[in-house]
């Protein structure tokens, strides 16, 4: 079997990566994703600087990969759906075979054909909390699908003033199409987000990835670093991708107010919760006699009388 291998990616001699690229790696024993939506000031060429440690020799290695950011030639797409996919992380939803998956549920919603996804984005990057260390918890993932066809009147219902409505009282909400995400991809439709884009706007830049020394074509790439005992393979999505609009890659400075809106929301609700205790105190915080008599144990008793006094 291959060896373990921990992977570090960071801009060549800068000490991180862009805000706008992510690398995600779950443990050493799973490939490392280079995963990103860039905007338009980042058209350009980046190098990246990718470090493998073996876990077991100590062994390490270095490669540098080149990602060239370029304008998408079909433009953004116009129309835009976002979904929470409740039960993956993100690194279980970059693989190529688990986005066509996804692309095929989705056009059984949609009801169209021409979809592509155009971002990836963890729930936790979202604001979203880590889930409790319990077998089958997943921590979420944001997938963002656009097209050039109009919303299916399913999506259209489903973020409708009634839908939302029943959102807000816990319900499902409306929806007049089968759920073809169902079994693998538990989606939260109160959470789905339409928006409409101009077909004429500029701007999107898909993610192009290649190494100096010449590349074969293909939807991902796979570097190949030599290591003691194995050879342990680096993916990263290279899918030329089309972008939607700024609000789809969200800047560092929103993620902020993001992050200090729901430590806000949070700190009220802990408030509000605190002032409505109208549940009894435990029984560990009682004094040890019968707050409604006033009664009191004799001290001078046994063990064995005083065990028979109804102290609480």
């Amino acid at each position: 079997p291959a060896a373990p291998v921990t992977f570090r990616a960071h801009l060549w001699d800068h000490p991180d990566l862009p805000r706008w690229l992510r690398f995600a790696q779950r443990d050493p024993g799973q490939p490392g994703f280079l995963y990103g939506c860039p905007l338009a000031p980042e058209l350009g060429t980046h190098s990246v600087q990718v470090l493998a440690q073996n876990r077991r020799s100590f062994a390490t290695a270095s490669q540098r990969l080149l990602i060239s950011v370029a304008p998408a030639p079909g433009g953004d797409a116009p129309f835009q759906a976002e979904f929470l996919v409740g039960n993956r992380n993100v690194e279980e939803l970059l693989p190529e075979a688990a986005r066509e998956m996804f692309l095929q549920a989705s056009a059984g919603v949609w009801e169209r054909g021409d979809l592509h996804i155009i971002n990836i984005t963890s729930a936790l990057d979202r604001g979203g909390r880590v889930p409790l260390p319990i077998e089958g918890r997943r921590e979420g993932v944001y997938v963002q699908v656009g097209s050039h066809s109009p919303f299916s009147p399913c999506l259209a219902s489903a973020v409708s003033p009634q839908s939302r409505s029943r959102c807000h009282r816990g319900q499902r909400p409306l929806a007049s199409c089968y759920d073809t995400f169902a079994p693998h991809f538990s989606i939260r439709w109160c959470n789905l987000t339409l928006q409409r884009g101009d077909p004429k706007d500029e701007g999107q830049t898909p993610i192009t990835t290649h190494r100096p020394q010449g590349w074969s074509p293909g939807l991902t790439f796979r570097a190949q670093t030599p290591m003691k005992g194995g050879r342990t393979p680096l993916m990263g999505d290279r899918t030329p991708q089309k972008r939607g609009p700024k609000s789809a890659c969200p800047l560092s400075r929103s993620l902020q107010l993001l992050h200090h809106s729901s430590i806000h929301g949070d700190t009220r609700e802990l408030r509000f919760m605190a002032g409505s205790r109208d549940v009894p105190r435990p029984l560990s915080t009682l004094p040890m006699f019968n707050v409604r008599t006033g009664q009191r144990i004799n001290p001078m008793l046994g063990a064995r009388d005083g065990a028979r006094v109804p102290l609480l």
